[in-house]
């Protein structure tokens, strides 16, 4: 437990009250300074340094539920992080306001689901609260969704709960290999920080935090690019479209190959990552896609998400 006090999670979270203590035990080191003998300000400093034990300790029910400890990241951003992705949202979506309104709402959702499913999901807390929050203010043209890579599940499941806040009525298709593993070609293969396997099990879990939408969610176990499952899951045009799955360059071309084929006319579709150092793949597969004669306009990039929309 002490550990968790000395992350930079906690000395972010610490700083404000921390300071002003601090402050306050100062101004009283300043005042006895002049007179050594001043038994009262030695024991009021004591008691303020008691007061900031005190305080240090209250925050450790904030670090087990808000830090990286079993999800591998914090979910504490820093307020210049939160308004640049406000700043995002509001130029990708045009709604300001909304913008305000469905982030905090995400960041809410991201936090309880975690607290209460099996595993986590994947991504930065902005990374997952900008996809919730811009998807339903993009006004996709139908309900039907599909998501090229799930993990637990999860994201699915809050993605459902925002676009219900909408007022709409989401049908959530996935499609993932559930090899008990989250796997990316060109990394090493390791046990998720969560301790739990990527299984059927768990997704369905998770999905089930959604409700009726959640537990008739459709999975389809395998990978994207597996013609067999392509033909079982271009039974529809989607809505929105989110490509998660294999972050290399080819496994990113041949996703959006297929979303050409079965994205609505206006619907929506979101690249994962797109932008992050960590995986160049992404914007290189999107930077090619877009010199071809695609039907996608690209609309925008929040928090490492890029947004295109399928011309009518």
């Amino acid at each position: 437990m002490r550990a968790l006090l000395r992350t930079k999670t906690a000395r972010r979270t610490l700083r404000p009250i921390a300071d002003l203590v601090d402050q306050r035990i100062q101004r009283q080191i300043r005042r006895s300074a002049a007179n050594r003998t001043d038994d009262g300000a030695r024991r009021e400093i004591a008691e303020l340094k008691r007061e900031l034990a005190e305080l240090r300790n209250r925050q450790r029910p904030l670090e087990l539920l808000l830090d990286g400890t079993g999800r591998g990241v914090s979910r504490l951003p820093g307020q210049v992080h939160l308004d640049r992705a406000v700043d995002e949202l509001a130029e990708v979506t045009g709604d300001r306001a909304g913008s305000e309104r469905n982030l905090a709402q995400a960041f809410r959702l991201l936090a309880a689901l975690e607290s209460l499913g099996v595993g986590r999901i994947a991504g930065g807390t902005l990374n997952i609260c900008g996809k919730l929050a811009a998807v339903p203010l993009l006004d996709p043209p139908n309900d039907d969704i599909l998501e090229i890579g799930t993990l637990y599940g999860m994201f699915g499941a809050a993605l459902i709960r925002m676009v219900e806040r909408a007022g709409r009525v989401p049908r959530l298709t996935i499609v993932d290999p559930l090899a008990g593993l989250q796997l990316q070609p060109g990394t090493k293969e390791s046990a998720d920080p969560t301790g739990t396997p990527v299984r059927m099990a768990a997704v369905r879990t998770n999905l089930a935090l959604a409700g009726e939408a959640g537990a008739a969610a459709r999975i389809e176990q395998g990978f994207s690019e597996d013609p067999e499952l392509r033909a079982k899951v271009s039974d529809r045009s989607y809505g929105v479209i989110v490509v998660d799955g294999d972050h290399s360059a080819a496994g990113v071309a041949a996703d959006l190959e297929w979303a050409e084929q079965i994205a609505a006319p206006g619907g929506i579709v979101v690249l994962d990552d797109f932008g992050h150092p960590k995986w160049p793949g992404i914007e290189e597969a999107f930077d090619k896609h877009m010199v071809t004669e695609t039907r996608f306009e690209f609309l925008g990039q929040v928090a490492n998400s890029g947004y295109l929309r399928a011309r009518p």
